[in-house]
């Protein structure tokens, strides 16, 4: 690879600063140290989670900076002690790791990498502590590990899911973030049994993926509920058979959807980060085997509450992370679900634009116009080409 080892100049989307429409600039991308991989993006994607740190309200602002977490790509060059990715190889970054040894790696039950595990403040690699972007000799930061809005980027080997390389990457690519954690809140914590009933609150990306989910492992109903009807029928796509809108009912919601499935329903996924609506959720679930499953990430000083006897009466409430994938080992298997057409991906992707109009993806989201956005890099090459 003529490039291994080497800086390699590309363009990049920066974030100057909060709120501030990113700038298409030239970088400078280091060569990948020790356990790490660069990787050269030909698709990536916006998701909630981008807008939300762009913006900076409530955390800690790191700036300048590379948004971009939803992507694929192809490994150009990897770093001393890589043994398990190879240049030309097809994969999918992820924001959160996969160590393969720490507790939660080698436990059945976790994907919560003690090494890996996301960190939205820090910018910089954890082998050295050092950013692999600059401009002019001036740093600029990551964003939790993957930074997928420049054409190259340099990642943790253990951020990084090698795919089928006859999977298409313009849409595989919107599996490694929000498709999966919905999907996965369903199928692998929910776990609705065949002819079930399903209560999905929030019908963004994750909660459309999260009865997509439903709709895969059988659920008979699927009820969907939000608080803009105009999601409604884009919902019936992904298995919703019912929908509620708080907003017609004067009584609470979990009341309602107890009356609508005599007693309550089997499963519910909330997918909104509202503390409300997560208290509903739990709620609304049937006495003696109803399980809630709370994906949606609240404001840092929210409080559930909700009384002990739901708890004593067999409701099981669960949180879940990255719809507990573990990145490098589940991940291909999602894939794979695709290729099968046991999974359907397109119906996701609403949007495309090409990387030099990645603002219009932002403003896309701001106007809740369509599911995902799928931003085209620039100078696309052939596969062979690399």
């Amino acid at each position: 690879m003529a490039t291994a080892g080497k800086v390699i100049k590309c363009k990049a989307a920066v974030a100057w600063e909060a709120g501030k429409p990113l700038s298409i600039e030239e970088v400078e991308v280091a060569p990948p140290q020790a356990m790490e991989v660069r990787v050269k993006i030909l698709f990536t994607s916006l998701c909630h989670t981008d807008v939300y740190f762009w913006e900076a309200k409530g955390q800690t602002p790191v700036f300048p900076r590379i948004f971009g977490h939803e992507a694929g790509g192809i490994i150009e060059s990897v770093g001393e002690g890589v043994t398990d990715l190879a240049p030309g190889d097809h994969v999918l970054p992820v924001f959160t790791g996969e160590c393969k040894e720490c507790p939660h790696c080698k436990s059945a039950e976790s994907n919560m990498c003690d090494l890996l595990r996301i960190n939205t403040d820090r910018g910089v690699m954890i082998g050295d502590g050092k950013s692999r972007f600059s401009i002019n000799g001036k740093p600029i930061y990551h964003f939790v590990g993957t930074s997928t809005f420049s054409e190259y980027t340099v990642m943790h080997v253990g951020c990084v899911a090698k795919i089928n390389p006859q999977a298409p990457l313009d849409k595989v690519c919107v599996l490694s973030c929000g498709i999966s954690t919905g999907l996965g809140a369903s199928i692998n914590v929910a776990k609705p049994p065949k002819g079930s009933t399903v209560a999905i609150f929030g019908l963004g990306a994750v909660g459309l993926a999260a009865a997509e989910g439903a709709r895969i492992a059988g659920a008979s109903r699927i009820i969907g509920v939000d608080l803009n009807p105009s999601r409604f029928e884009e919902a019936r796509k992904f298995g919703c058979t019912e929908f509620v809108n708080p907003k017609d009912h004067k009584k609470p919601v979990q009341e309602v959807l107890a009356e609508m499935t005599n007693g309550g329903v089997d499963r519910s996924v909330e997918c909104t980060g509202n503390i409300n609506a997560m208290i509903q959720a739990f709620e609304c679930v049937h006495d003696g085997w109803g399980v809630a499953v709370l994906v949606g990430v609240p404001h840092k000083d929210a409080e559930f509450k909700t009384h002990p006897m739901n708890f004593l009466n067999e409701r099981t409430l669960k949180g879940t992370f990255f719809g507990n994938f573990k990145p490098r080992t589940d991940l291909p298997n999602v894939v794979e679900l695709y290729m099968k057409k046991e999974l359907e991906v397109e119906k996701f992707i609403t949007h495309s634009v090409p990387f030099a109009e990645i603002n219009k993806a932002f403003d896309l989201m701001a106007k809740g116009e369509g599911i995902r956005c799928i931003i085209r890099m620039e100078n696309q090459i052939s596969l062979s080409g690399l």
